[in-house]
C-alpha cells in the first residue's frame, strides 16, 4: 500500500506569507495528484497526520525549548527565545506554531508507524522535512525534527534505517543526531557548504566512535546538472546503501536542487529526481519520503508529484507525455508535456567545471569512507 499523508487542517495557518517556506505547498501537490487520478486505485491511499506528542518531542528536543515554542506561538517572546532561534528571518513567529509544526512533523512519524504496522509499503508526507531543527535551537525554516523522531520510532522496532536526503540544504540536525550512531546511517547530497546554508556537510564529516563510516556527505558545486547529480548518486550513494542494507529508508526530497530556485543554486531538472527516486524503490524496501525545500513552489509541487508517480510505479504514463517544453525551463507547469520536465536543461555554463568538482568529490568519499565498509572506491567515470 502506498499512504499519502495529508489533510486539510495542514493548509490552515502555517508559515506568514512573506517567509519563502510555503506550507501551501502539500495542499497544492495533493490537487495535483487527485487532478492526475495518482490518488485513485486500491493500492494508495491518503492517511491523515497525527499531531507528535509532547513525550514524542521530548525524545529530541529539550522541554526548555519546546515550552519556549509553545509560548512563541501565542504572542510570549523573549530574548530567551531569540537565542533558540526563535523569531529569526529564516525561523519567523506565526500564531499557533507549536500546533502547526507538531501537525507536520507528526506526518512523518505518522508516516514510520504505517510502515511498521505493516499498513504502507511506501509513505510520503510532502508537509514533512525539517532536517535543521537542533535539540534546543530552531534554524533554517525548522522547528522540530520529524525525520530524527520517525528514524528513532523506526530504530526503536529494531529497524536497520538509512536516511537519504536529496535536500539542496544539509541536515545538519538529522547528521548531528545520529553522528555518534551506527544504527541510522546519513547520506546527503546536497550544495556545497562552501556556497549555501547551514555551511556544513563536507566530506570528511564521516560519524563518530561508533559511528564512524555511518555519515557520508556528497557536497556538489554550484551549476550541478543531472548528469553530474546523478554520478554522484549511482557511484557514491547506492553502494553504500547496499553495504549497509537498510531495513527502512527514510528519504528527504527537497526540491530546492531544481533550476530556478530562489535560495540554492544547483542547476537539476526533475528527470535526475524521478531517475534517483526509481533507482530507490527498485531495491524494494520500505520508503518513507518527506517534502523538504523547493523556494518555486510550482517546479516544488510538480516535482513531488512526479517523485510520488515514480514510487507508485506510474512513470511510464509520465515518461510518455515527456516530449513538450516547459517545467523549469520555462518556469512554468502550464504545459502539456506532463509532470517531467524537458530532457535538456541548461548546465549554467559550468559543466567541465562541475565535472570536475564532483569527480573529487567521489574521490574524497570514496578514500574516507568506502573502506570503512569493505568497498572499493568508485571507479573515475
Amino acid at each position: 500500500m502506498k499512504i499519502f499523508v495529508y489533510s486539510e487542517a495542514l493548509d490552515e495557518g502555517g508559515y506568514p506569507k512573506e517567509c519563502p517556506f510555503n506550507t501551501a505547498r502539500a495542499g497544492m501537490t495533493h490537487r495535483t495528484l487527485s487532478r492526475n487520478q495518482l490518488l485513485d486505485g486500491s493500492d494508495r491511499r491518503v492517511v491523515a497526520p497525527e499531531p507528535a506528542s509532547r513525550e514524542l518531542l521530548e525524545r529530541f528536543h529539550s522541554p526548555r525549548y519546546l515550552d519556549a515554542l509553545q509560548r512563541a506561538g501565542h504572542g510570549e517572546h523573549d530574548l530567551d527565545a531569540l537565542w533558540m532561534g526563535l523569531g529569526t528571518p529564516d525561523c519567523p513567529l506565526f500564531d499557533r506554531m507549536y500546533e502547526y509544526v507538531s501537525l507536520a512533523a507528526g506526518g512523518t512519524v505518522t508516516a514510520a508507524q504505517l510502515l511498521l504496522d505493516g499498513d504502507a509499503s511506501i509513505a510520503f508526507n510532502p508537509a514533512g522535512g525539517f532536517h535543521h531543527a537542533h535539540p534546543s535551537r530552531a534554524a533554517g525554516f525548522c522547528y522540530v525534527n520529524d525525520i530524527v523522531l520517525a528514524c528513532m520510532t523506526l530504530v526503536d522496532a529494531g529497524r536497520r534505517v538509512l536516511f537519504l536526503d536529496v535536500d539542496a540544504h544539509h541536515c545538519d540536525g538529522v547528521q548531528d543526531a545520529f553522528f555518534e550512531r551506527r544504527d541510522v546511517m546519513v547520506v546527503s547530497l546536497h550544495e556545497s557548504g562552501k556556497t549555501l546554508f547551514p555551511g556544513t556537510g563536507f566530506e570528511d564529516e564521516i560519524g563518530r566512535g561508533e559511528g564512524l563510516g555511518y555519515t557520508a556527505n556528497f557536497p556538489l558545486p554550484v551549476g550541478t546538472y543531472d548528469g553530474a547529480f546523478l554520478r554522484a548518486f549511482e557511484r557514491g550513494v547506492m553502494p553504500l546503501i547496499a553495504s549497509f542494507a537498510p531495513d527502512v529508508i527514510v528519504l528527504e526530497l527537497g526540491m530546492d536542487m531544481l533550476a530556478g530556485d530562489p535560495l540554492a543554486h544547483l542547476n537539476l531538472s526533475n528527470n535526475a529526481y524521478a531517475d534517483a527516486v526509481e533507482r530507490i524503490r527498485d531495491l524494494g524496501v520500505p520508503i518513507l519520503a518527506t517534502g523538504g525545500g523547493g523556494y518555486h513552489v510550482d517546479n516544488t509541487v510538480r516535482g513531488w508529484a512526479l517523485c510520488w508517480s515514480v514510487l507508485c510505479g506510474d512513470q511510464d504514463h509520465h515518461d510518455a507525455m515527456s516530449h513538450g517544453m516547459g517545467g523549469v525551463m520555462l518556469e512554468t507547469t502550464e504545459w502539456s508535456g506532463g509532470l517531467r520536465d524537458r530532457l535538456l536543461l541548461s548546465d549554467a555554463g559550468r559543466r567541465d567545471e562541475v565535472d570536475v568538482e564532483v569527480e573529487a568529490t567521489l574521490s574524497r568519499v570514496g578514500s574516507l569512507v568506502f573502506p570503512l565498509h569493505g568497498l572499493e572506491p568508485p571507479a573515475r567515470g
